[in-house]
């Protein structure tokens, strides 16, 4: 009997343990469709950046006004043109056409900046179907007068508002550079999320030498990046057993996947092997790790799940200071 690779994730009853989070083969309905035939289990839709909305509103605005001296017989010359979509409708519909074609949860994210609309948004994609809402709280911390604190009390009210704007099932994507990553992680339980995503990967910058331009730069994960949120997961499964936590950053691999429910992870999301080999690579994996349980005489994800979480393992420092320590000695004497 081949091993069970059901899981639960945010309350919802999934069918396997590899999910689909946010990148370009998520905004596009036929790679949707292609994700789910491939066997992902959830799939995590582009975020709605507030700032990419405004920019589209002005720039709209702006080009209306640039014609609206024109007269009624000179706009006559133009042919009719579709209607636009700007970011929320665009989105919304994307979501509305995921809900109608796939048997799969979606699930929304979201990154707003100004109070309130967190939870518009976030209640507009709940009234197009979405299963379950992803707070992608991706900022940077540059302001030297504002302290971790009300940083963080920032992030948290966020979570507040919207917990109680929506009902469905609530998770928040991590930045790695908090303070104090379990005491936040604690927080933002309390504050009604249902589920972490460790971490979010910042896109770093580069200086073009000729121009001293900023320079966007897109570079994909590779499989050593899991070991950061490896550690945290298995610090915080046995200090938050009734949280989803889904391990997110370096999962190519059955391995990886493998890894990722061993420290408690219930879900391991990919991104970056799925645009590098497309959909059809999560069948790989997918066997790949119905072959690993299999070999290791595991019958089912949740038999496995946990067990080298640090409340599962014989040296449980190995995830903290000491190892670190161990290293540096063992440098040392070579």
């Amino acid at each position: 009997m081949s091993p069970d690779l059901r899981t639960r994730y945010l309350g919802l009853e999934l069918s396997g343990p590899v999910i689909a989070s946010a990148s370009p083969l998520t905004g596009r309905l036929d790679d949707l469709l292609r994700l789910e035939d491939a066997g992902v289990s959830a799939v995590v839709l582009p975020s709605l950046f507030e700032e990419e909305v405004i920019a589209e509103e002005l720039a709209l605005s702006a080009s209306l006004e640039s014609t609206s001296n024109f007269t009624a017989e000179a706009l006559d010359f133009f042919p009719d043109q579709p209607e636009l979509e700007l970011g929320p409708e665009r989105h919304l519909r994307l979501l509305s056409e995921a809900k109608e074609r796939l048997n799969i949860p979606v699930i929304a994210s979201l990154n707003a900046v100004h109070p309130g609309s967190w939870q518009r948004y976030a209640t507009e994609f709940v009234e197009a179907g979405a299963d379950a809402i992803e707070l992608n709280m991706y900022s940077m911390a540059t302001d030297p007068t504002r302290d971790s604190t009300v940083v963080e009390a920032g992030y948290l009210e966020v979570i507040d508002a919207v917990r109680k704007a929506v009902s469905v099932p609530l998770t928040v994507k991590l930045s790695p550079y908090l303070s104090s990553t379990a005491h936040f992680a604690a927080q933002a339980v309390a504050a009604g999320v249902d589920g972490l995503v460790l971490f979010n990967r910042f896109y770093t910058p580069d200086l073009d030498l000729v121009t001293f331009g900023v320079e966007p730069t897109l570079e994909l994960s590779t499989p050593a990046d899991l070991r950061l949120p490896l550690r945290w997961i298995a610090v915080l499964r046995p200090q938050l057993p009734g949280t989803s936590l889904a391990a997110t950053s370096g999962v190519h691999s059955a391995e990886d996947v493998a890894k990722a429910l061993l420290v408690g992870a219930d879900v391991a999301c990919m991104t970056s092997a799925l645009i590098k080999k497309g959909p059809a690579h999560v069948g790989t994996v997918l066997d790949g790790l119905e072959a690993w349980l299999s070999e290791n005489l595991y019958e089912s994800v949740t038999q496995l799940r946990g067990s080298a979480s640090a409340a599962g393992v014989e040296d449980p420092a190995g995830f903290e200071r000491a190892q670190y320590v161990r290293l540096l000695t063992g440098a040392r004497r070579r």
